[in-house]
């Protein structure tokens, strides 16, 4: 999914892994809504395929990239097998998990900062797709089973503002010029980083100021 960063063997070998990753996450949130092996397997793929898919629906680059190469459509059925068979040893595992999901998420963030550079987007349409192609997945999962996505969710650790300061930095290093595989993993470690810490202590975005005050106005209007 990312262009010129990496040779292509070894984005194609990264992509899989990223894929892989969010796909059990997806199939394992399947399992504790109690859904079918259907339901296990399309909740997989949007997970994993999502944010991709939309990404390139918007800058015009179709069929999207998931449709092209079926590695990347396979790939997410191949997870959804294992979390079928082997779901409570994937789930005792959720740490590592956790670990690859974030990691996925830095590369996800920038190929689709970089992507959405190369269909002449100007530096914010970049930025926002490309913490779309990093989250998208996972809120078109929560949608599906009807939560609330994770994203939004002020009880949940940072996830979309590690990928916007990924994508932003990608951005930046486009503005300057100085784009490369080294500056493009930093930015992927920058993202990746934000996304540990917040997990580790629980970092979480800010509400509105003042919100006890604003539900009892809205109370007493009612």
């Amino acid at each position: 999914m990312t262009s010129h960063l990496f040779s292509p063997d070894v984005q194609q070998a990264l992509d899989l892994v990223g894929i892989f990753v969010f796909a059990l996450s997806g199939g394992l949130l399947a399992v504790r809504k109690n859904l079918d092996i259907f339901g296990i397997a399309v909740l997989a793929e949007v997970t994993a395929l999502g944010g991709g898919v939309f990404r390139d629906l918007i800058i015009g680059a179709v069929p999207p990239a998931a449709f092209q190469n079926m590695g990347y459509f396979l790939t997410p059925l191949l997870a959804s097998l294992v979390v079928i068979f082997l779901h409570p040893e994937v789930q005792r595992i959720n740490g590592t998990i956790q670990v690859l999901d974030a990691a996925g998420l830095g590369l996800f963030c920038v190929a689709g900062t970089v992507k959405a550079h190369d269909y002449g987007l100007g530096a914010v349409a970049d930025i926002a797709l490309g913490m779309i192609t990093a989250a998208g997945g996972g809120v078109a999962r929560d949608v599906l089973v009807n939560e609330l996505p994770s994203l939004l969710r002020w009880d949940r650790a940072l996830y979309a503002v590690p990928a916007l300061v990924g994508s932003g930095i990608v951005a930046v290093l486009i503005s300057v010029q100085h784009l490369t595989a080294v500056t493009g993993t930093a930015a992927a470690l920058v993202a990746f980083t934000l996304r540990m810490l917040a997990l580790r202590y629980d970092w979480r975005a800010p509400r509105a100021w003042h919100r006890g005050s604003s539900s009892a106005l809205g109370e007493s209007g009612d």
